[in-house]
């Protein structure tokens, strides 16, 4: 798979953890920044990971900020993008299950290394069911048409 990876400077700590735990299970990853933990504003970052998975059909991205939520909102106004603001295994993979998520955005200041991974490990391992969450996740994806 392959990773497109941003943070602010609230989550700029663990992002090198996220790239290395990727890299070590074989994935592709591009850190898209920064490249220090000087202060940034996080929806720079949410667009220029969402700008390039909609870019890469296939790819997925991850975002890191303090909370998680500011890089979720920010990555959700660009077209394509289905980013989800996760906590812990099941959300992530529910994420990616039921709705298809393109994006995994979590917090560095209320997640801790051993759940990143977690999470990372079912974004990873878990695919889009389909079905019934299909038409869902059209309807979803259909309300940007509408705005």
């Amino acid at each position: 798979m392959k990773f497109y990876v941003g943070s602010d400077h609230a989550g700029f700590a663990v992002k090198a953890l996220v790239c290395n735990y990727l890299s070590s299970k074989g994935h592709e990853v591009i850190d898209l920044g920064p490249d220090s933990a000087d202060r940034v504003d996080y929806p720079d970052y949410a667009k220029k990971v969402a700008d390039a998975v909609v870019g890469d059909e296939g790819s997925f991205g991850i975002l890191i900020c303090g909370t998680g939520i500011g890089m979720s909102i920010a990555a959700n106004k660009v077209d394509g993008i289905r980013a989800a603001h996760c906590n812990d295994y099941y959300t992530a993979q529910m994420a990616r299950a039921h709705n298809n998520a393109n994006i995994l955005c979590f917090g560095e200041r209320v997640s801790g290394p051993g759940v990143i991974e977690s999470m990372l490990d079912a974004f990873i391992n878990t695919e889009f069911e389909g079905g019934r969450h299909e038409n869902r996740v059209k309807k979803i994806m259909s309300l940007e048409e509408s705005c």
